[in-house]
């Protein structure tokens, strides 16, 4: 889910997004936004403390983090998530490029959700690409007479989905029952290797070091298979190299382990 509004929110701008973004994670649902200052960067701060994925879109080369500021919240995204841009390294931010990034944050979800934002904030032209793209638009409505909340009435004006928190927005994307999905999903290894490695692992962190020494494989098997299983959803990057399953596993795997 894209979250994105306007680079000066209120405090209800700011409550809202840490809700709304906080439920979400705790529905496994991947937070996207652009580093921006003000929503964007609650969005993903509020992901990160609730244990979710969350996913910026630079509007310049991944060597550069622009709002400088945002430095130690980008190593923390890139441990829990992804930083990614279309422009080589090396690029610096120009203003052109951040309206032209937001199909990416709109191409990349289910839907867009504007939090707070002006009748002149880059979160529309988000919202108008994402129409663009066959994307749900979700905005969250706020005082007639606050500024900061204008667009987003005005999206609800022309269509948007009104939000007022996470279940509208499970109910309008007909994710209610992910995390249960989730949670029952059975954890069923495809490789033999895969099994070995679900073996070693458990709710406790293992290092891949450590993996690599109680299965006797090769770092760069572990280290493939490893990254294979974290986009299947079996097992989670804590950072720092260390990893647990990301849920419980059954006794038997169907792959036997010698």
């Amino acid at each position: 889910m894209a979250v994105v509004g306007t680079r000066l929110p209120t405090a209800y701008g700011r409550q809202i997004t840490e809700e709304i973004v906080t439920d979400l994670a705790h529905n496994s649902i991947t937070i996207v936004s652009g580093l921006a200052r003000g929503i964007d960067t609650i969005a993903h701060r509020a992901a990160l403390d609730a244990g979710a994925r969350t996913i910026a879109v630079a509007a310049c080369g991944l060597d550069t983090i622009y709002p400088a500021e945002n430095a130690n919240l980008a190593k923390q995204i890139i441990e829990h998530g992804a930083l990614i841009s279309e422009y080589p390294l090396g690029t610096k931010p120009k203003p052109e490029y951040f309206p032209r990034r937001n199909r990416i944050l709109s191409g990349v979800s289910l839907g867009v959700l504007v939090t707070e934002s002006g009748e002149g904030s880059g979160a529309l032209i988000t919202a108008d690409q994402a129409l663009e793209q066959n994307r749900d638009v979700l905005a969250v409505p706020g005082s007639v007479f606050s500024p900061a909340s204008s667009g987003t009435n005005h999206l609800i004006q022309q269509g948007a989905k009104l939000v007022r928190n996470c279940q509208d927005i499970l109910e309008e994307l007909n994710l209610q029952a992910v995390a249960q999905q989730l949670e029952f999903k059975e954890i069923i290894p495809t490789s033999d290797t895969e099994a070995i490695l679900l073996h070693k692992l458990s709710a406790e962190p293992s290092h891949i070091d450590e993996i690599c020494a109680g299965s006797g494989l090769p770092v760069s098997t572990v280290s493939s298979t490893l990254a294979m299983m974290e986009l299947k959803g079996l097992i989670k990057s804590i950072g720092s190299m260390k990893y647990v399953l990301a849920r419980e596993a059954r006794e038997s795997y169907g792959v036997k382990v010698e």
